[in-house]
């Protein structure tokens, strides 16, 4: 199956895209950089979404592991 045609594993792959931004971003700054545009800029939004709403990106992640071990 592919993730695009999936909903769950869609969401799956957002969640780890702005988990892994975010740590990147705080354990190298130099690495996301807000000037950059295109491709590059996804991850700085994505880093900046982390950020600014951990606590509903915690809440998601845990949501989606709890479906993953149940729904499995």
């Amino acid at each position: 199956k592919s993730a695009l045609f999936n909903f769950q594993s869609l969401l799956l792959v957002f969640l780890l895209l702005i988990c892994t931004s975010t740590y990147v971003r705080g354990a190298a700054p130099g690495l996301i950089d807000r000037k950059k545009s295109g491709f590059l800029g996804v991850f700085f939004k994505c880093a900046r979404i982390g950020e600014r709403l951990s606590p509903y990106v915690s809440l998601a992640c845990i949501a989606m592991a709890v479906t993953i071990m149940v729904g499995t």
